[in-house]
């Protein structure tokens, strides 16, 4: 797989990865009442992103790529599924709140990945570490209040959700080092896809939406997979703080994006989201600041 060397190209890269995601609440935005056709949206993101991924890895590994779902194991399937809830729960979330809440709630997986990390794998949690998660979680309490008074409470339940599912998938690759992560993540678009599947069936509804919506829906799937294999492809050269950094390039592109009235959303954060965020931003830096010295690569191998 190609990777790079130098970090001064590596870091660009990892950057736009970043900024290629924070694109996808824009593209939710301009969904036709997205509120309404969820499983739709989970079932067209979901196919692309299983057809792309493994499209990448047939030029990637050849013919023998798909020797890589032989070696999931249970590590691959807890990953992939912990990965399934958090597509399901993002699109929940940012339908019934706003994009804002929802990408700041993703913005505190590094420490419940921490958390679950100590609970699972008995990983040490220094104090430092402990005043970085208390200090995010008192960021995502003023952001709750802010939704509870603003009856988007449910959008918010299902970002921290959507965070607790990417941490899943975080802590399924510490716990076996090997597992296939494209293909993990594969798994998580298949299986987006066959619970979209399931439901839509189930409930005599049509599995494809409008031919905008459509669009939309491989637009958003495209920009994911995209963004994973130039994340992969700069990050085996970047250091977890580094890493951790660079992740805010999503959060604050896409609450930027969905703000810029050129672009015709003018979706304005809430003060209790920019105070509650502002936590959750010190608690990032604070944490990046206490793991500098570690020479720890979190790339996906």
């Amino acid at each position: 797989m190609l990777e790079l060397k130098n970090e001064k190209i590596a870091i660009p890269v990892v950057l736009f990865a970043g900024i290629l995601w924070s694109f996808g609440p824009l593209v939710v935005r301009y969904i036709d009442q997205p509120e309404l056709v969820p499983w739709q949206y989970l079932l067209g993101r979901g196919v692309t992103i299983f057809l792309l991924l493994n499209i990448y890895l047939f030029f990637e590994e050849g013919i023998d790529f798909y020797k890589n779902y032989k070696k999931i194991g249970w590590s691959g399937l807890l990953g992939g599924t912990g990965l399934g809830i958090a597509m399901i729960s993002f699109i929940w979330s940012i339908t019934n709140t706003s994009a804002a809440v929802t990408l700041l709630c993703l913005a505190a997986m590094p420490f419940m990945t921490a958390f679950l990390g100590f609970l699972f794998l008995h990983e040490k949690i220094s104090f430092n570490v402990w005043v970085a998660i208390i200090l995010a979680s008192l960021g995502i309490i003023v952001i709750a209040i802010g939704n509870f008074s603003s009856g988007t409470l449910f959008g918010l339940f299902f970002g921290l959700a959507s965070a607790l599912g990417f941490s899943v998938f975080s802590v399924s690759l510490r716990w076996r080092r090997d597992t296939p992560k494209f293909t993990t993540v594969a798994i998580a678009g298949l299986l987006c896809a066959i619970v979209s599947i399931v439901i839509l069936v189930e409930t005599d509804t049509n599995l494809l939406s409008s031919s905008r919506n459509q669009g939309l829906f491989s637009v958003h799937g495209t920009l994911v997979c995209i963004g994973l294999i130039l994340y992969s492809i700069g990050s085996k050269s970047i250091q977890a703080a580094e890493l951790t950094l660079l992740s805010l390039t999503e959060v604050i592109g896409g609450i930027f994006w969905v703000w810029l009235p050129l672009l015709g959303i003018n979706e304005i954060p809430s003060n209790n989201t920019i105070i509650g965020g502002f936590l959750i931003f010190i608690a990032i830096i604070y944490y990046s600041l206490i793991i500098k010295n570690n020479r720890r690569f979190i790339a996906l191998n």
